[in-house]
């Protein structure tokens, strides 16, 4: 005998989400690409502006770096997925109640990561490794869609906020 339970009852079905957020939400997928394309030839040798002496000294590579430049690019594009579950309507491993305010967690956290890391990309310190200008504008190509997952994180928040409160409301 099946007993439907508060636990085990289906969720009733929210709105689907705008095209624009589903957009939106591939978009910041898409954005970490470039970035972690980037490091992962940095770990594979190819020039990316840094001497054979910086990759050793400040970034072990070859050595653990590679593991460590390598994963910091799976795990950003993992985390650049995320977006994907807020406007799935085939998919939901979380609650709205649980994933909305996780949501709107993670697109705090990005804004405030942005600015520090527009800080650190404008430091006299952080240029120093970058052997000269084109590599420079190389990575600047590279990270600068990275600038725009904040906004886009918080846009497809909102919508998918907006969705599940109007469905609660309901």
């Amino acid at each position: 005998m099946y007993v439907m339970t508060t636990a085990t009852a289906p969720l009733p079905a929210s709105a689907p989400a705008p095209v624009w957020a589903r957009r939106a939400a591939h978009a910041i997928a898409l954005c970490a690409v470039p970035s972690g394309l980037w490091r992962i030839a940095m770990a594979s040798g190819v020039y990316v502006g840094y001497s054979d002496q910086v990759l050793r000294d400040v970034f072990d590579i070859p050595g653990w770096g590679i593991a460590y430049v390598v994963g910091l690019s799976v795990l950003a594009e993992l985390a650049a997925l995320f977006p994907l579950l807020l406007v799935s309507d085939r998919w939901r491993p979380l609650h709205p109640r649980v994933l909305a305010p996780l949501a709107w967690t993670a697109a705090g956290v990005l804004v405030l990561v942005a600015l520090w890391q527009l800080v650190v990309a404008f430091t006299v310190e952080s240029q120093t490794y970058m052997s000269n200008a084109t590599a420079q504008t190389v990575w600047g190509f590279a990270f600068a869609p990275l600038f725009a997952i904040p906004a886009l994180m918080t846009a497809v928040t909102w919508s998918y906020a907006k969705r599940h409160r109007a469905q609660g409301q309901a």
